[in-house]
């Protein structure tokens, strides 16, 4: 007899989908998503649950930091299965107790999405049975102002994230937009970016001539200098 095999009722959204639509109740108060947060670039993330050392590590974090995404016009909303009086325990205990590298009286101002059915922790396929069937994942998605899913990072049970690098991810995302190129590993505002593919070396050739600031080190591989100050600039909110 063959071994009946369970498949997820939603796949994971994919880099260039559009994110998926679900109305919530939060901490904040109910909320339309992405749909009421259209001109705005969000970062939707999961915990795994409530009271729990490294997802407090995580939202002392994200909230001691939401003013720095805010000005790149960058917008928080966090994920658990737990209930809304759970996270609004949760939250409370952090401000009154927790202590943690310098952070403390440390006020979660973002939403907390209640998901206790795991409908929107399906939709976005943080439940992951390898893991965890009763707890999500640490899912990131970092969605542009149109609604579309740009980055897609996944973290265990085990393993916070790196707050820092989700920061560079949305002013990495933002500077190409921006500037129509890519950005190379460990890229930070101020180095160089690649320029697309020229398409052979005489067209490499020919663009160098006609760009003096550019650096060709063969067809495929071009990069030129972008400042800092201009980076901000595109992607700081006025």
């Amino acid at each position: 007899m063959e071994t009946e095999v369970s498949v997820p009722s939603f796949a994971m959204p994919r880099i260039g989908d559009k994110a998926p639509s679900f109305k919530a109740v939060t901490t904040q108060g109910e909320i339309n998503f992405p749909e009421q947060y259209a001109g705005s670039w969000v970062i939707l993330f999961s915990h795994p649950a409530d009271f729990t050392p490294v997802c407090t590590s995580e939202f002392m974090t994200f909230a001691t930091r939401e003013e720095q995404f805010a000005q790149v016009n960058c917008k928080l909303v966090g994920l658990s299965v737990d209930g809304l009086y759970s996270h609004i325990a949760w939250l409370r205990s952090v401000k009154e107790k927790i202590e943690y590298r310098g952070m403390k009286n440390v006020e979660v101002k973002f939403p907390l999405i209640e998901d206790i059915t795991m409908e929107v922790a399906r939709k976005y396929g943080m439940i992951q049975p390898g893991e965890s069937t009763t707890k999500a994942v640490r899912a990131v998605f970092v969605i542009d102002p149109k609604g579309i899913v740009r980055t897609v990072i996944y973290y265990p049970l085990s393993l916070g994230r790196n707050f820092d690098e989700l920061y560079r991810v949305v002013v990495a995302l933002q500077a190409a937009d921006a500037f129509g190129v890519a950005t190379p590993a460990d890229w930070q505002p101020g180095d160089e970016v690649i320029v697309p593919p020229a398409g052979s070396c005489g067209v490499a050739q020919e663009r160098m001539a006609g760009q003096e600031e550019m650096t060709c080190h063969d067809w495929y591989f071009c990069t030129k200098k972008i400042s800092r100050e201009a980076v901000l600039d595109a992607v700081l909110k006025k």
